[in-house]
């Protein structure tokens, strides 16, 4: 998919440094003198049967050594192991330019081994390591991958082993045995199995001014981009095309997603999270997701320009991913997130939510449209998984907005929701100005459903099956608003528009429905439930 030019385009290499030193005259003096490592000159060959790592790494410690600078990587395709950026070093992938991941049953088991060996472990092994990556940072500042060039992750694993905490049947402390976390691990044979692999693109952990920028990544392994405890971090205009996560931005502060596209039909497009990564419980907050588009057609047809549909069917069989989301791991919590002016096609709903603990507040969604989500198009979801140490508390969630946001094409089943627990009810909702058109056809049995009620489970909601609602469904919640609202079926649904349940509080105001009032809301073992004005569609 990734053509090969061998030879350097002059031009175009000075427009990207330009780009990188602002003025063409600052490039020509630094491709002139030495303000850029060219990797070739390492002794990079860039003809896909080479490994190009060390060349590349010699290049990166170069620069680094005299303080920084720029290393370029010409046109060409570089078969790399890992390659690891220093402080104050700009990776500069020029037009042509391809990094491809080695293939460790091919070339052998070369990547750095994972590093982050914990007592416990309450997330995946992917998400805990990032030193077996294609690419990665560990305690870097002031550091840049910028494009036009591109990544491919032909050689990384798209899984590994899962998590190990002390409610797991089988955990046992490696402090208890006298052992270090590491060698405990390694004493299982599918924690060894991983070294000398690698399952993700591009690793950063604890990085200070990261600036990922106007690359592609094309099967990315399991993780595209993923980042921990990093600070003031920038990812624009990057285009992933891949079959697991796209970005992962985890326990992180100061961080802008701008006009970034994400395809990716097996797992989560965009997601944050607050993990235990770093050891410790982090909130992850101020970030901005803006002007992005996510989709979950097969791989590869995002950048064939051919979108075919993926026959992906998922575990709880509700089909693709490739969405945003706020969850999977909460330790830490959120606060302070807005996601506006997104496109997702053919994806399921925007998700956020709370279920190891931690705090979730102020979380704007505006501004988004949503065209054949397969699943909730909009959906908060407080719940009790709590993998976490031992005697941690569950978590909360307020002050949560979604304020214009257009949905056609929505899968009947599943409404817009929040849903929360008895002793964790989710406060201070408010869905503003949002518009959904589904094809409608709810039946009287599916109106009298009661979806399973269910404390301890993951962020995921499609145990709630077929919603008793066709617009908006809420269970344990206080104080929700539902204002200016638009939830119209193409042909008749016997469900309400709006179904409460234990719901302490709400306002409903200006809703459109093709229900008259009296029965455009169902609400049961409810209290302080105001009705205002109901428009009912034609």
């Amino acid at each position: 998919m990734f053509e090969h030019h061998a030879s350097i385009d002059r031009r175009s290499t000075l427009g990207l440094l330009a780009l990188i030193f602002g003025t063409p005259a600052a490039a020509q003096i630094a491709l002139d003198g030495h303000g850029v490592e060219d990797i070739r000159k390492h002794g990079a060959r860039g003809d896909g049967r080479a490994i190009d790592s060390p060349a590349i790494n010699r290049a990166v410690q170069a620069a680094a050594k005299r303080g920084g600078g720029v290393v370029l990587v010409p046109p060409g395709r570089y078969l790399s192991f890992s390659i690891r950026l220093l402080d104050n070093v700009t990776l500069a992938l020029s037009a042509g330019a391809v990094i491809e991941a080695a293939d460790p049953d091919i070339h052998g088991r070369h990547y750095d081994p994972p590093e982050n060996y914990l007592e416990e472990q309450f997330q995946d092994f992917g998400i805990t390591h990032v030193h077996n990556s294609l690419i990665y940072a560990d305690g870097a500042a002031n550091i840049a991958v910028v494009g036009p060039g591109a990544l491919h992750g032909l050689g990384l694993d798209r899984e590994g082993p899962g998590d190990r905490w002390w409610k797991r049947d089988n955990w046992q402390s490696a402090r208890a045995l006298g052992i270090s976390p590491k060698e405990f691990m390694l004493r299982d044979a599918s924690e060894a199995a991983q070294v000398g692999r690698a399952n993700k693109t591009i690793g950063l952990m604890n990085c200070r001014n990261a600036r990922l920028q106007d690359f592609t990544i094309l099967q990315a392994g399991h993780f595209g981009i993923i980042a921990h405890g990093c600070t003031n971090m920038a990812l624009d205009r990057i285009v992933i095309d891949t079959d697991r996560d796209g970005i992962d931005i985890d326990c992180c502060r100061e961080v802008r997603v701008i006009d970034c596209t994400v395809n990716a039909p097996k797992d989560d497009a965009i997601v944050l999270k607050s993990s235990y990564a770093l050891g410790r419980k982090t909130m992850c907050e101020d970030i901005l997701i803006q002007g992005c588009k996510t989709s979950g057609y097969a791989m590869g047809s995002l950048l064939d320009g051919s979108y075919r549909l993926s026959d992906y069917g998922s575990p709880d069989k509700n089909g693709v991913l490739g969405r945003i989301k706020l969850g999977t791991e909460t330790n830490g919590g959120f606060r302070n997130v807005r996601i506006s002016d997104c496109i997702c096609t053919n994806s399921r709903g925007i998700l956020v939510g709370i279920v190891d603990g931690g705090l979730m507040e102020d979380v704007v969604v505006s501004g988004v449209t949503l065209r054949d989500p397969v699943n909730h198009p909009l959906f908060v979801h407080h719940g009790a998984r709590m993998r976490a140490p031992k005697g941690t508390p569950v978590g909360a969630i307020r002050r949560v907005r979604f304020e214009d946001v257009q949905v056609s094409g929505a899968d009947p089943r599943y409404p817009c929701g929040v849903e929360g627990f008895a002793d964790g009810p989710v406060e201070d909702v408010s869905f503003t100005g949002v518009e959904v058109t589904s094809p409608g056809g709810g039946t009287a049995a599916d109106a009298a459903r009661e979806p399973e009620y269910r404390r301890e489970t993951s962020l995921e909601v499609s145990y709630l099956k077929t919603l008793p609602a066709h617009g908006l469904w809420a269970r344990h919640a206080k104080r929700l608003t539902v204002r200016d609202c638009r939830f119209a079926v193409e042909t008749p649904d016997a469900r309400p528009t709006v179904a409460l349940r234990n719901v302490e509080g709400a306002l409903i105001d200006g809703l459109a429905s093709s229900k008259p009032r009296d029965i455009a809301v169902s609400a049961k073992d409810s209290s302080g439930i105001a009705l205002g004005a109901v428009q009912v569609l034609a």
